[in-house]
């Protein structure tokens, strides 16, 4: 892989000054979160010039150190390695709940109804059932959840390894991305690393019972190396390509990457 250099980003013009005011006129949680994720030494060290003129140029700034922090962790990121596991007695009871939206608005989606799409660099893409992917080897993990936000909480998940489910369907495992879209109208997508990563999980139950509505029914995709954000839930479609998706909350300035 190819050594990140400095030289190779491009970084406004507008310095540190134009960082400075940036982060005064941030109010959103989101985007605070994202500054103290994102905005590093290093990032700060690459911000150099004169007095910031626009929003425009402000959001530039910001976009540039993301794009960094990006390429950074992609390079730094170890497909082998495994993420910290814990025993049961650690797990946090009750585990959060987090979305972009009230625990009183959870989806309820009829498992009975559900079906997995799939589309993209894909071979087979006849949809899945439940049924069916519980038909599947499935492994458990007690792992923990880290949110932008700054807490933690660890939690027992089971379900199908994520890397055995793209090769049984054919996945293009050559393509840059995965993407989700979810009953909830969340949407995101990762790395083909990540997906392939042993312990990225298609969970389908939690602390061993079905997965409940809150924690993501009838299946999220849990991945103890990326922050909750990266974590969807409620998933119905699949897709491999190799275009850019985006995701629901990287488009509004997170990192793409999301490692925790």
């Amino acid at each position: 892989m190819t050594p990140i250099r400095p030289r190779d980003i491009v970084i406004p013009e507008d310095g540190a000054a134009m960082l400075a005011d940036a982060i005064k006129r941030v109010a959103q949680p989101s985007r605070r979160a994202f500054l103290q994720r994102t905005l590093t030494l290093g990032g700060l060290g690459l911000l150099t010039g004169c007095t910031p003129t626009s929003q425009e140029n402000i959001e530039r700034a910001l976009a540039a150190v993301s794009r960094f922090n990006d390429r950074a962790q992609a390079f730094l990121f170890d497909p082998t390695r495994l993420a910290p596991t814990y025993p049961d007695s650690m797990i946090t009871r009750p585990f959060p709940f987090n979305a972009y939206y009230g625990e009183d608005e959870v989806r309820v989606v009829d498992g009975d109804a559900w079906r997995l799409e799939l589309s993209g660099l894909i071979a087979d893409r006849k949809p899945w059932t439940l049924e069916a992917l519980r038909a599947l080897p499935q492994q458990s993990q007690v792992t923990r959840h880290i949110c932008v936000e700054g807490w933690s909480a660890i939690g027992k998940w089971g379900g199908v390894p994520f890397s055995h489910f793209l090769r049984r369907v054919g996945a293009d495992l050559s393509a840059k991305y995965v993407g989700f879209k979810c009953a909830d109208d969340y949407f995101t997508s990762i790395d083909m690393a990540t997906a392939l990563h042993p312990q990225t999980l298609m969970a389908l139950t939690y602390d061993g019972r079905t997965l409940p509505p809150r924690y993501g029914y009838p299946m999220k995709l849990r991945m103890p190396t990326k922050l909750g954000y990266k974590n969807p839930k409620h998933i119905q479609a699949i897709f491999v390509t190799n275009t850019y998706p985006g995701g629901y909350w990287e488009d509004q300035g997170y990192n793409w990457f999301g490692g925790s």
